[in-house]
């Protein structure tokens, strides 16, 4: 009978030191030296768009075409070639909440004009100002568009920005220029010549993520944006360093490859980066890289072992558990009918 028990608890633990050995996988007989690192990075590519990032775009240049009907908060420029005496030849007004402009009372005081093209305002300006001949010019400065059009603006789940009224332009996998240009041209619909700058505001769809181990209890994963500069140091950085169960001889940089292509395994010699300023390992991220940080085999072994052992533990307790309550009762009852 001891024998057997011996043979178990050895048993077990010959499990439980191979559930606890996890070791990064081999895809490499030797890095390639190409790898950027830390003192050797390089450029990311060009960015592209994709949801759920966050782009900012101004509006530089939106004059509407001849056909554009004057609206509220629209900005018109009024110039009169034969100006009253004293009085200025150009006007700037802001188009009221009433549909009107202000030209002052010289010039006859609000005019209506929302709901006008530029010539028609021109020829409701000519006839309500009193002099003859007055030479009137209406351009509109600046629309109410500039407002629906600048801003941030988030890219949506079906890839596209929306533009206000103007609809929607779809954006994804595009760079920015390309996004600019997609821009300008949907807008050149409404606009003479449109211009808009385009940037982005969040950097939402670039990751890496940073996998930590638990020791058979779990993993934790930590998504987290990418800028074009991070290492392994500053991912381990990000998440508050290495947790207590973290193995530092278990931490690898997993980088996707086509499917059915070649693992990318980066082994990292933590030790050697942390401790020595060792910059061989210290990889330079890119997107959709996985850090992944293994934890010490002998946790993983105890954890491998309380999970075994714990309902033999819990079976054992039940069933002494449930001896003692027989024998009380038993000697109670001995006790109090058969006893002295």
């Amino acid at each position: 009978m001891a024998g057997q028990t011996r043979a178990l608890v050895v048993g077990l633990l010959v499990c439980a030191l191979g559930a606890g050995c996890k070791s990064a996988p081999t895809a490499f007989t030797c890095v390639p030296t190409d790898f950027p690192r830390e003192l050797d990075k390089v450029h990311l590519p060009a960015y592209t768009v994709e949801p759920p990032d966050i782009l900012v775009i101004d509006a530089i240049r939106t004059v509407p075409k001849p056909t554009y009907r004057i609206e509220v908060s629209d900005t018109v420029v009024v110039q009169f070639g034969n100006p009253l005496p004293n009085e200025p030849n150009t006007i700037a007004a802001m188009v009221e909440a009433d549909g009107t402009i202000n030209l002052g009372t010289p010039y006859g005081g609000p005019i209506r004009v929302a709901g006008l093209t530029a010539t028609e305002a021109k020829e409701a300006i000519e006839k309500k100002v009193p002099q003859k001949n007055p030479l009137v010019t209406v351009t509109i400065a600046q629309s109410r568009a500039a407002q629906r059009i600048a801003g941030p603006h988030l890219v949506r789940p079906d890839g596209t920005v929306g533009l206000g009224v103007y609809g929607s332009v779809q954006v994804t996998g595009l760079t920015l220029p390309a996004v600019k240009k997609v821009i300008e041209a949907h807008l050149a619909e409404y606009f003479h010549n449109p211009e808009v700058s385009v940037d982005v505001q969040g950097y939402n769809s670039k990751l890496f993520y940073v996998i930590m181990d638990g020791g058979g209890a779990g993993q934790q994963v930590f998504r987290l944006p990418i800028t074009g500069n991070e290492t392994v140091l500053d991912a381990i950085a990000q998440v508050n360093g290495l947790s207590p169960v973290s193995s530092t001889d278990n931490i690898w940089v997993a980088r996707p490859a086509p499917v059915g292509g070649p693992h990318q395994i980066l082994p990292v010699n933590w030790q050697a980066v942390s401790a020595l300023a060792d910059t061989g390992t210290n990889y330079q991220l890119m997107p959709g890289d996985r850090v992944y940080v293994a934890a010490q085999h002998l946790v993983a072994a105890d954890t491998f072992l309380a999970r075994v052992l714990s309902p033999i533990e819990r079976l054992l307790g039940v069933t002494l558990l449930g001896n003692y309550t027989f024998r009380s009762v038993a000697g109670q009852n001995v006790n109090g009918f058969g006893g002295p």
